[in-house]
């Protein structure tokens, strides 16, 4: 297996079009390419599908408020809200904890003044 590289769009459109011009032939497009078998092959999966717009990689970009649909959007809110509520629990838990030592402190100082 060829080793894993990374590979910008230009590159992935390069690759695809040697890929088609040869009659989509993958691995001698790999072998050329170093690039993984599995990997020009899903590339050109995707050009058939979507055209080269499909080769952008999409990872790690969220979608703008604008672009969710009305489900994708609540899931959002559910989200943003359960880390609010996880947030307000520990700081309830952290002043608890504060006021427990407190008034062990005071049981202290009041023991150790008799």
């Amino acid at each position: 297996m060829a080793n894993r590289r990374k590979t910008t769009l230009e590159e992935r459109k390069r690759i695809v079009e040697y890929c088609r011009d040869h009659h989509w032939s993958y691995k001698k497009t790999a072998v050329k390419f170093g690039c993984s078998y599995a990997q020009i092959y899903n590339w050109c999966k995707k050009y058939k599908e979507k055209g080269f717009d499909a080769l952008a990689d999409k990872r790690g970009h969220c979608l703008k408020e604008s672009e969710l649909s009305e489900t994708q959007r609540l899931k959002r809110e559910v989200e943003r809200l359960k880390r609010e509520n996880k947030v307000k629990d520990q700081q309830i838990a952290f002043l608890k904890k504060v006021k427990e030592l407190e008034r062990i402190c005071l049981l202290d100082n009041q023991n150790n003044d008799k």
